[in-house]
């Protein structure tokens, strides 16, 4: 294992193309091959997570956001994620368990970027601590931190990702776990409604889909939003549960 040359953060964001270069010199001198978004040093069962999805992204564009981060969340580990938003390169260091992120950008100016427009250029093991942390060398300035539960959700309703991710596709249905805090997120109008609906029964994609303010896109992205709050229950016993070809599902 060897320690990365690229940057853990910077106030000035990259270009693209220096990035690139980071990364190939990197490479090279670790004589490692490891593919385009160069998934080095990750434990077997996270870079086997993330092979699911390489396959799927345009050659050279890396992966969508919302599965690099969905595979953070599932395995509960820390990572260093390097978004490429246009010509710019933002480390964003994102802490599973201690439900928070780091990144240098304020978290209301990566929330004001077109959030489809990100794609993950590199994925390696956090270099940086969450706040709390006994190795206190390694933690970033407080005012870097944010919730990393905001970002989850932003992502699901405005990112790349249109279809429900792998863990929640299929034949199911699905209800708001009780007593779930969603208060944070600011739910309003149909969303708001929607989660409500959700709290009291147990629902199909292709039910939620024909609710007022959705469709077959929005549907999708509102569970997988509320998955990656832990906020989701899936049944695949349940009479809604009906296998359903309304909505495209993609690994």
């Amino acid at each position: 294992m060897f320690e990365s040359t690229l940057p853990h953060d910077s106030a000035e964001l990259m270009r693209v193309s220096d990035f690139r270069r980071l990364q190939e010199d990197a490479a090279r001198a670790a004589r490692v091959d490891a593919g385009m978004t160069r998934l080095t040093s990750l434990s077997a069962t996270l870079l086997e997570d993330l092979k699911r999805f390489e396959p799927a992204a345009y050659d050279g564009d890396g992966l969508e956001a919302l599965e690099v981060l969905a595979a953070a969340v599932r395995h509960g580990r820390s990572l260093l994620l390097h978004l490429q938003h246009r010509y710019r390169v933002i480390p964003v260091t994102v802490f599973p368990a201690a439900a928070a992120l780091h990144c240098t950008l304020p978290l209301p100016q990566l929330l004001a970027l077109e959030l489809s427009d990100l794609c993950v250029l590199h994925v390696e093991p956090a270099w940086l601590r969450p706040p709390g942390s006994s190795d206190a060398a390694r933690i970033g300035e407080a005012r870097h931190y944010a919730p990393l539960g905001t970002l989850l959700w932003e992502l699901a309703l405005r990112g790349a990702r249109e279809s429900l991710l792998p863990e929640i596709a299929g034949p199911a249905a699905y209800r708001v776990a009780p007593a779930t805090a969603l208060h944070l997120l600011g739910l309003t109008g149909s969303l708001g409604a929607a989660v409500d609906r959700l709290r009291h029964q147990f629902c199909n994609v292709q039910e939620i889909a024909s609710w007022p303010g959705f469709d077959r896109e929005r549907a999708p992205r509102l569970l997988n939003g509320l998955y990656l709050q832990a906020a989701l229950m899936v049944s695949r016993t349940h009479p809604a549960a009906i296998h359903d070809d309304y909505v495209s599902h993609r690994n």
